[in-house]
């Protein structure tokens, strides 16, 4: 595989074509007196519909790449700008609904939450939104079959495997019909077979439904399921 480092953008027209795009994004920590980089003046963009993988060594900053991209942190410097808007610029309450109307998860530990049923879990990012429609609940029943667990929607987390529950969990990050979704290390809690199911479904799912993925992860075999591999390295994305 070649590997290009994705410097600024000098093309206008080049700029305006991506779907998501992040732009001379810095961000570091302060940690025990000092200061640690994550990233430094990184650019990159995305086109619609695609499906990206970018990964790195533990600790390199992946998931806090994502959590700039969805603006659950702030960047130090730079800006994201998802379908030709700037989350830099929104207030936090602007970039929280943003993100809740526009944006999936998938996380490593599933995150469901356990006193609630599959059904309650896939439909609970609609309730959060005021609505329960007849439409959402349609939607909702036909991601659960989709990902094979139609027949155990009334079930509660603890009775599924790892592999169902991450199942679920892609079904309630599409809930919303977002326009992106991101995947932190979505396969990171399952054995190899599982995995396997697990983004297979994923990365069919999305390509279905014209979705962009944006998945971090250590694993050189799932990223392989994307259409263009990026690694995080000396603080930038090449």
């Amino acid at each position: 595989m070649t590997v290009q480092v994705l410097s600024e953008p000098n093309n206008t027209d080049t700029r305006s074509r991506d779907f998501i795009r992040l732009e001379g994004l810095s961000k570091a920590f302060e940690e025990g007196g000092r200061t640690r980089v994550v990233l430094d003046d990184a650019h990159a963009g995305f086109a619609r519909g695609e499906f990206a993988a970018i990964i790195g060594k533990s600790g390199t900053g992946k998931s806090t790449l994502l959590n700039l991209i969805s603006g659950i942190d702030d960047a130090d410097a730079g800006s994201v700008w998802v379908d030709g808007r700037n989350l830099t610029a929104m207030d936090d309450r602007e970039r929280t609904l943003f993100r809740r109307n526009h944006i999936g998860f998938v996380f490593q530990f599933f995150n469901l939450i356990p006193t609630l049923t599959v059904w309650e879990n896939i439909t609970l990012p609609m309730e959060l939104n005021g609505r329960l429609t007849g439409d959402d609940r349609e939607r909702a029943e036909f991601l659960l079959d989709e990902v094979g667990l139609l027949d155990r929607r009334d079930t509660f987390p603890d009775r599924l495997s790892g592999g169902e529950q991450q199942r679920v969990s892609i079904a309630r990050a599409l809930a919303n019909d977002p326009l992106l979704l991101l995947a932190d290390e979505p396969t990171g809690n399952l054995d190899e077979k599982t995995g396997g199911t697990v983004l297979g479904l994923l990365d069919n799912l999305t390509r279905q439904q014209g979705k962009n993925l944006i998945m971090v992860t250590h694993s050189s075999d799932a990223a392989a399921y994307a259409d263009r591999v990026l690694r995080l390295q000396d603080h930038k994305l090449v």
